[in-house]
């Protein structure tokens, strides 16, 4: 069911929601937006409710901001579990990979999910690294679908009137080769997303490159779903 008034007035999030055009912007994954924004939520122990904010980077990257801001406001109680899930426009640096480990593994009680929009600076081998680094020690670290780009519009943006579903409809493409390129780095094999951009007309390319051990490595239903392997 739509909703024919947008976000409600007295909505408790309202103001800590985004604007769409920020939306379209930043989680573009055919564009390359320096600044990251991050979505986030946290839930507490068995509890129904729900904390949503947003961020961006200042003079630290988002991530550090998060975490900084997080453990300054909050009281850690060890015998109360907390989930924590967040919407990122671009990946985690290898740097602040390390920082997030740092941080969980000062609070075991704690989960963290990361749905990112894009894959930041992928052919770093540092990068690269510390995203493996970070799945091995127990966080989820997926490609943003269909799915979770809806899920934000509804929850993080300030849409208009009647639009709850008309989100921007970015190419499904584009998501499958991000998540293709996070298999390779989670298996350990040479980058096959090459992503270039022409500056003069602010045009962004991506070609996929396959060699043997994609092939080889990668399970056929992955390759099958980007629709450029037959």
């Amino acid at each position: 069911m739509t909703s024919e008034k947008g976000p409600s007035t007295g909505d408790a999030t309202l103001r800590r929601r985004i604007e769409p055009w920020e939306f379209e912007v930043f989680f573009d994954p055919g564009e390359l937006r320096k600044e990251t924004c991050m979505f986030y939520e946290i839930k507490w122990g068995t509890s129904h409710k729900i904390w949503r904010n947003s961020s961006k980077n200042t003079t630290n990257h988002v991530e550090v901001n998060f975490i900084e801001k997080f453990t300054a406001e909050r009281h850690f109680c060890p015998s109360i579990s907390c989930s924590i899930t967040w919407f990122l426009s671009w990946s985690p640096c290898w740097e602040c990979s390390k920082a997030i480990r740092e941080f969980l593994s000062q609070h075991p009680n704690m989960t963290l999910v990361i749905y990112t929009a894009r894959l930041f600076q992928h052919m770093d081998q540092q990068n690269r690294q510390g995203l493996r680094d970070l799945i091995n020690s127990g966080v989820t670290v997926q490609i943003m679908t269909v799915s979770e780009y809806c899920y934000c519009w509804r929850n993080f943006v300030n849409y208009p009137p009647k639009e709850e579903t008309h989100w921007p409809k970015y190419q499904p493409l584009l998501m499958m080769l991000y998540a293709l390129e996070l298999h390779c780095i989670i298996l350990s094999l040479p980058p096959c997303l090459k992503i270039s951009r022409r500056c003069q007309k602010q045009l962004t390319f991506f070609s996929l490159t396959l060699q043997n051990c994609h092939y080889q490595t990668i399970p056929p239903h992955i390759l099958l779903s980007t629709g450029l392997i037959r």
